[in-house]
């Protein structure tokens, strides 16, 4: 049951309507339009939906679906009916090509029948007899011309015509050109035809010189428009031949109709076929231009819809470049109302609307404009009260006609009801008004009604906080700006803003504080209250997405970091190789040339002159083994003064450079780079920022001047930082762990005894974010035990 009767036009669905003619291609696909109907059918539902869903799918994947000829020959089939009857050449020309259409669209979907079922399934309408199409095309070509072949006796009166026609040319030729040798026919004047007989142009004084009959004058009346006498005769037969044309033509279309109408029922089942394809494709052309789907559908009275948008307003906002604002708006199976408040203009009869076109449009069987995992019930009765309808005819007020309509919706409502209503007891004095809305409110959810409402009487959104199954929603406001965000947020009611927006437009102070006296403390606490929660509610939001995009943002820089480190690991694992294959390469051509010197030696009986040769090519082999260091210890002036928080220093033993971020006494804590560390004053010496920067450019760390095979040979597999400070530790392991892999041992030890246990924590966390390290495990007891880490390399 809808109501009232002009629900269509109060939620916009005749729009709907008008969209989808549009998209229709002939007036087969609107006929169908005209008929939709509501329908609490779930099973036609779903197959009303799939159909449109599959249809998206064709479109979508740009399948040659077959669209041309969708003629509505219902009116020339119906002039058929009776014996005798026939159809011209141009409606049997449509009446064929609209039948191939229909076999077409047949074929397409039966070839592809397990990717459209719901499509093909209408294939079973059609059962004409498919001949008919062979039969006109036999006869009539695609011109719209009956051939000569349609049958004998047209194809023997056609070729005596075309030799009549023939005769009488070559004999008005004749006449026509002696009468331009004598000057009778007028300047660039030309054989014609008038009432279907050919004749001269003569000009109008010559009229007499030659024998004929006069057919026609120009507007001028100079010229006339002659038969001569002597081709009158050959005239007569050819519109004789023309009339025998004319019923031999007949007889072939009327044996053609009589071959349509002996099938009339069944091909007009065919042309309702393809009605509903064209309105399928309709429905379909339609969703793609509103992003509509087709949500999971149940048979239960409820609704789950997400980012849903007014179809009819997202229609005119994409128009003209414009965003709707999506709701995401529940009603569950255990909940019977929403009641929305909020400021006027803030959106809420459009959130009303959205919820009663969507689900109109919805058991009508079009996809609707919400999000792929929405969930939609259904409802046998839907009840509306939108606007004002105030009836002069009917002596009855705007109030009154809302009584009317609540009185209606108590009469036929039941748990299948969906009722919206816009400004819920508006009209008569808030204090009445608002008691008998509350009353009604809770009559329907005696009935177990379901629906929205909309209005600004605290007592109702008061009901709604007590009642568990009605909950409060409130169209979200910019309390800041005092602009509305069009978004419902459910769980909570809404303010109507009324004050501030007075002051916001410039209300005198002096009415806007009368009306806070007149309304009191406990009114103003209580939208002080919601005006209070609004603002927390909207700095907590502002808070999480900041957080968010700050976590974004962290995580973004932790993958460039992960990004960086390997590539760095990558790296250092190359270089590490190529200097063992370097290593390798030297350490062969060293031995290489060592053997020949001994061999040299031996060989010129270690003559004083070939050895010291000898001696100096050995030399030189050294220099080119040898690495020199690339950067010296810069020079660089101190800073007098005490060190302070905020200086740029420089750890006097070394090159390092750093930034002073606490002071303990004689102990300072500098953060290097990412780094940071406590180290002792007297170690530290304070330097400008400028320098400090051209250090940390400039700084290049010293390679080793030690020759490699000595380095391989003099390593040792143990190392003791027993005594050493944290800082100088970390950056020894690292050092002891590259010579390790240089000199391809696979073992270690470190020696940092047990004391505290801090230098052992500090070793074996740096240890374990190496990719090079295997394992790190306490030396047997026997041996040492927790004094000494165990490092096994991969």
């Amino acid at each position: 049951m809808l109501y009232p009767k002009d629900i269509e036009q109060k939620i916009g669905f005749d729009k709907i309507r008008e969209f989808l003619k549009e998209r229709c291609l002939s007036a087969l696909g609107t006929s169908i339009v005209d008929k939709i109907s509501y329908t609490d059918d779930v099973e036609q539902i779903q197959k009303l939906l799939h159909q449109a869903s599959e249809f998206v799918k064709i479109i979508s994947a740009n399948d040659p679906f077959p669209t041309n000829y969708f003629y509505d020959v219902s009116s020339s089939l119906k002039g058929i009916r009776a014996e005798g009857t026939f159809l011209t050449v141009e409606e049997f020309l449509r009446v064929n090509n609209s039948l191939k259409t229909i076999i077409a669209c047949i074929s397409f979907l039966d070839k592809r029948k397990e990717e459209y079922p719901y499509l093909q399934s209408l294939n079973g309408l059609v059962k004409f007899n498919e001949t008919i199409i062979d039969a006109i095309s036999h006869k009539i070509d695609e011109g719209g011309f009956v051939k000569d072949s349609a049958s004998e006796a047209l194809a023997d009166v056609r070729r005596n015509l075309r030799g009549k026609h023939a005769q009488v040319r070559r004999a008005l030729d004749a006449i026509y050109k002696s009468a331009v040798k004598n000057g009778y026919v007028p300047e660039g004047a030309s054989l014609t035809v008038r009432d279907g007989r050919m004749v001269i142009p003569i000009t109008a004084e010559n009229k007499r010189r030659i024998k004929g009959f006069v057919h026609d004058e120009s507007s001028t009346g100079q010229t006339v428009f002659l038969e001569p006498s002597e081709v009158l005769e050959g005239n007569n037969e050819i519109r004789e031949l023309e009339n025998a044309e004319k019923r031999e033509v007949i007889k072939v279309l009327t044996q053609l109709t009589d071959l349509l109408r002996d099938d009339l029922p069944n091909i007009k089942r065919g042309y309702q076929y393809l009605s509903l394809i064209d309105f399928i494709r309709a429905k379909a052309k339609l969703a793609l231009d509103m992003e509509a789907v087709r949500p999971e559908i149940e048979d239960k009275p409820f609704f789950d819809w997400r980012d849903a948008r007014h179809p009819t307003l997202y229609m005119t906002y994409k128009a003209s470049g414009r965003k709707v604002v999506p709701l995401t708006i529940v009603i569950k199976e255990n909940q019977n109302f929403i009641v929305i408040s909020g400021p006027n203009a803030g959106g809420k009869s459009v959130c009303l609307k959205t919820v009663a076109l969507t689900q109109y449009m919805l058991q009508c069987g079009l996809l609707i404009p919400v999000r792929e995992d929405s969930r939609a019930g259904i409802y046998k009765n839907i009840f509306i009260d939108i606007g004002d309808e105030q009836s002069i005819e009917n002596d009855l007020s705007t109030y009154s006609s809302h009584l009317s309509n609540m009185k209606f919706f108590l009469q036929h409502a039941g748990k299948d009801s969906l009722c919206l209503i816009d400004e819920f007891g508006t009209g008569t004095d808030p204090h009445y008004g608002g008691a008998i809305a509350e009353g009604i409110l809770d009559q329907l959810v005696q009935r177990e009604a379901k629906g929205v409402i909309t209005t600004h009487y605290s007592n109702i959104k008061h009901y709604a906080e007590n009642k568990e199954s009605v909950v409060n929603g409130a169209m979200k406001y910019d309390v800041e700006h005092l602009e509305p965000l069009y978004q419902l947020e459910i769980g909570k009611p809404g303010s109507s803003f009324s004050l501030e927006i007075a002051r916001k437009i410039g209300l005198a102070n002096v009415v806007t504080k009368y009306a806070r006296e007149v309304i009191g403390r406990k009114g103003l606490d209580v939208d002080d209250l919601i005006l209070k929660l609004e603002k927390q509610t909207q700095e907590i939001q502002n808070r999480e997405r900041e957080a968010k995009e700050m976590d974004r943002e962290v995580k973004r820089l932790k993958n460039k970091y992960d990004q960086l480190y390997d590539e760095l690991e990558a790296n250092k694992k190359e270089i590490i190789n190529k200097a063992k294959r370097d290593a390798a390469s030297l350490l062969a051509t060293t031995n290489k040339e060592i053997e020949k010197t001994i061999r040299h030696i031996k060989e010129n009986k270690a003559e004083k002159k070939e050895t010291l040769k000898m001696r100096n090519r050995l030399a030189n082999l050294k220099d080119e083994v040898q690495v020199k260091p690339t950067v010296q210890k810069a020079k660089v002036e101190v800073v007098p003064g005490e060190i302070e928080i905020g200086d740029s220093v420089r750890f006097i033993d070394n090159q390092v450079t750093g930034e002073v971020i606490d002071i303990r006494g004689k102990d300072v804590e500098v953060k290097v780079g990412d780094l940071k560390t406590v180290v002792k004053k007297k170690r530290l010496e304070k330097i400008s920022r400028t320098k400090a920067r051209e250090i940390t450019r400039g700084y290049t760390k010293p390679s080793s001047s030690m020759n490699i095979n000595q380095k391989m040979a003099d390593f040792s597999g143990t190392l003791d930082v027993r005594g050493k400070r944290g800082e100088e530790v970390l950056g020894l392991v690292d050092k002891f762990i590259d010579d390790a892999l240089l000199a391809n041992s696979s073992e270690l030890k470190i020696l940092h005894g047990k004391g505290n246990g801090i230098l052992k924590d500090l070793i074996r966390n740096h240890l374990k974010g190496s990719h090079m390290v295997q394992s790190v495990q306490d030396e047997h007891v026997e041996r040492g035990g927790a004094g000494i880490s165990v490092v096994t390399l991969k």
